[in-house]
């Protein structure tokens, strides 16, 4: 394992660390190394090892590790979750988004609820998610669609204003209800396994972008249907769908954002997200590091190990330099913004950017220094080399996100 260089950890960081490393390496990996040889269909399907994994995880409590103490949760502190991130990251990508992402409505609700007072959220959505150790209730994070992608993300922009652009899920307020219509991409997390989906649709079509809402959704609502799982080049253990919304009728309180606060919320959402997403992938650039240390030191070539040749240690220093700078970048913005009101979002950006990049670009010289080998489904180098190429689309495309840090930097840097 990596040397910690933060030599304040305690001896309960410490400990979380490596019984998220134990978790991570005895059953995350495996099942997703196992999960990635199965089809779409096949990932998904009763018996599968994904809904045994979503029980151990959900035994052992990982699925709250955001939420409060009172609701049974960890609450970890920034540093703890970036430590438990990384580990799954470094286990799977795929599993590390899905189970990130599976209590993303429950979350959204359980703060909205405790600011509101609004007990019957917490009693409908909240707390059978809180109560589960089976697995029974998913989540997934419904904002991209088939026509919108990376800009539902540009907030501060002309365009997030611009009316000619709105989510093409649309929400109405009739009476005490919202009916919502619409449909959302192939490329929803989870999506067609969730229980539940935060929603996020159009309210105000006259603003754009800006005129947005949030809306927590069960999936089991008449006027809700689902398209079978996407086939993927990569995160294959993750599932992904689409969504599709014809008049789906949910009361006034499961709406837990509308357009006076939307701005804001889609603000701290891109920077938690993307912070997530650098913790992630520095995981995975790790994972892709000691793979090829590992290979680089048992396999010989020209009557020695191939690690005592000069080119093979200068691309292995490369790649080390690289990793510990994603996770400097990455620990330092999920840290500060996990813990800042409002977020320098342009960090976690920054750090998304610099960690998936770093992590494609680690599994690739992996790759090169294992040869032939590397490219050998035996070898778990070949997928983490395809889990990471998604990582430069997902959870906004890398140049798009770029433009958005830059109109935050240009606007707000002081010289």
């Amino acid at each position: 394992m990596y040397v910690e260089l933060n030599k304040t950890l305690t001896p309960e960081q410490q400990a979380l660390r490596e019984q998220m490393h134990r978790f991570a390496a005895e059953v995350i990996r495996p099942a997703a190394v196992e999960l990635d040889k199965l089809t779409a269909d096949e990932v998904i399907a009763p018996g599968s090892r994904l809904w045994d994994l979503f029980r151990q995880a959900y035994g052992q409590g990982y699925h709250l590790r955001g939420f409060p103490e009172q609701l049974g949760g960890a609450e970890l502190g920034p540093l703890e979750q970036h430590l438990v991130g990384e580990e799954m990251g470094w286990a799977s990508a795929g599993i590390s988004i899905s189970l990130g992402v599976t209590a993303f409505p429950f979350s959204f609700a359980a703060q909205y609820a405790a600011i509101t007072g609004n007990k019957a959220l917490m009693d409908e959505i909240v707390m059978p998610y809180v109560n589960d150790r089976q697995g029974k209730y998913i989540g997934c994070w419904a904002i991209t669609e088939p026509e919108h992608g990376s800009d539902t993300l540009l907030f501060g922009t002309e365009q997030f204003r611009d009316s000619g652009i709105t989510f093409q899920v649309q929400a109405r307020r009739d009476g005490d209800d919202w009916i919502i219509s619409g449909q959302k991409s192939a490329w929803v997390s989870n999506g067609t396994i969730a229980t539940h989906a935060c929603t996020f649709l159009t309210i105000d079509p006259s603003r754009g972008m800006d005129g947005g809402g949030v809306a927590v959704i069960p999936l089991d609502l008449p006027g809700v249907s689902k398209s079978p799982p996407l086939r993927k080049l990569g995160q294959r253990d993750l599932n992904q769908g689409e969504i599709f919304f014809d008049n789906v009728r949910i009361p006034k309180h499961y709406m837990l954002v509308e357009p006076e606060t939307y701005p804001m919320i889609i603000d701290n959402i891109l920077a938690g997200a993307n912070a997530g997403m650098s913790t992630t992938f520095t995981g995975l650039a790790r994972a892709a590091f000691e793979e090829a240390l590992a290979y680089t030191r048992q396999r010989k070539q020209g009557g020695k190990f191939i690690c005592e040749h000069q080119l093979v240690q200068d691309r292995l220093f490369r790649m080390f330099r690289k990793v510990e700078a994603a996770r400097a970048l990455s620990r330092a913005a999920s840290i500060y913004n996990r813990s800042t009101i409002p977020p320098a979002t342009e960090y976690s950006i920054a750090a998304k950017v610099e960690s998936t990049q770093t992590a494609f670009d680690v599994a690739s010289d992996a790759i090169q220094l294992m040869g032939g080998y590397g490219l050998s489904q035996e070898f778990h180098v070949e997928k983490l080399f395809r889990d990471a190429r998604a990582s430069m689309i997902e959870d906004g495309a890398n140049e798009v996100l770029g433009l958005a840090a830059a109109r935050r930097i240009i606007d707000g840097y002081r010289i």
